[in-house]
């Protein structure tokens, strides 16, 4: 019988029976073989997530991987069998902002996949067809499930915009500082350093490309520096890391911030500043193509895997600060 984790308020996680769902006009269903759990879930769970974007009670998901199994009608048949991944974002497709193609900035009210629908801690999972992904035949579905945060990172790739012989820094050594020295690694910069004060994360940093170094040893003047940290005062590093007219770019969502950003820094650096918020279609795409070139290679930060049952015991893993995790997949 296919079943679901069900937060039914911050705090109350069950299992429960989830009958099939038929897919409506243009939708697709796909059964689940890996799901991601990432800061975000712990919120939902926490009840400390935004009150706009959440809706309880919610079955949680927006990482994951999958094939489809059934189709709606006007949905793309070509899809069926596929091996697939998805954006999250419902978006509209339609507003001005979706027209442009920064889906993730939607004008209408925000509606993503595990936090206001039904996610992919489930065997199935109904979606719209057009937000799929499809994988080259035999991809890892495992690795493969890693490529929404890939995607968010696959995002401030581009618009750091690298070019060859740049110097770039990622402040920020976790699985998102990880993806996207990968994907920077790709532009063959004349330097790549991952800023963190683990020192065990060296090893994985050489093996995409990078060095790695604590923040008090950090050289400065990068051209490009992307933090990927979202830590008190990781931004205003990143800031205080870039030349004279660099480029920065901030993905982290820090709690707290004990080193504001101060404008009057800003100017006299003359550093352009970019912001990014989720992952429009164009990184998606972005990312799924360097993970079919082999560009990605994301299996080596997944530490953990869960069945369903124990997505209780997954999220204490995750939040248990003594325990070094990367990525953590539930199977269901």
């Amino acid at each position: 019988m296919s079943r679901a984790v069900l937060i039914e308020q911050p705090g109350s996680l069950r299992i429960t029976p989830a009958a099939p769902r038929q897919p409506g006009h243009g939708e697709a269903v796909v059964r689940v073989a890996w799901s991601g759990i990432c800061g975000s879930d712990s919120e939902l769970f926490a009840g400390t997530r935004a009150e706009p974007y959440v809706r309880y009670p919610v079955v949680p998901g927006h990482e994951w991987s999958g094939t489809v199994v059934e189709l709606g009608e006007g949905a793309d048949e070509s899809l069926l069998g596929k091996a697939v991944v998805g954006e999250g974002f419902r978006n509209c497709g339609h507003c001005d902002a979706c027209r442009r193609g920064e889906t993730t900035l939607c004008e209408a009210p925000y509606d993503e996949t595990g936090f206001t629908q039904p996610g992919a801690w489930s065997n199935e999972l109904c979606l719209p067809a057009r937000l799929l992904h499809e994988l080259p035949e035999g991809a890892d579905l495992r690795a493969a499930a890693l490529l929404e945060p890939a995607a968010c990172m696959a995002e401030a790739s581009l618009k750091a915009a690298v070019v060859p012989g740049e110097r770039v820094a990622v402040v920020g050594g976790g699985t998102l500082g990880m993806l996207v020295t990968q994907l920077l690694a790709a532009s063959s910069p004349a330097e790549l350093v991952v800023v963190d004060p683990r020192t065990d994360r060296a090893a994985l940093a050489e093996r995409y490309g990078a060095r790695l170094c604590s923040p008090e040893q950090a050289p400065e003047r990068f051209d490009v520096v992307v933090e990927a940290a979202g830590a008190p005062g990781t931004g205003a590093l990143a800031v205080r890391l870039a030349r004279r007219g660099g480029r920065v770019v901030l993905t982290g969502l820090a709690g707290t911030e004990t080193t504001p950003l101060a404008p009057a820094d800003l100017v006299a650096s003359a550093v352009t500043v970019h912001t990014v918020f989720g992952a429009p279609s164009r990184a998606w795409s972005h990312a799924v193509r360097a993970f079919a070139a082999g560009l990605l290679d994301t299996a080596p930060l997944i530490t953990h895997e869960f069945v369903l049952e124990d997505a209780a015991q997954a999220l204490s893993a995750l939040a248990d600060p003594a325990a070094p995790t990367g990525k953590i997949l539930l199977h269901p």
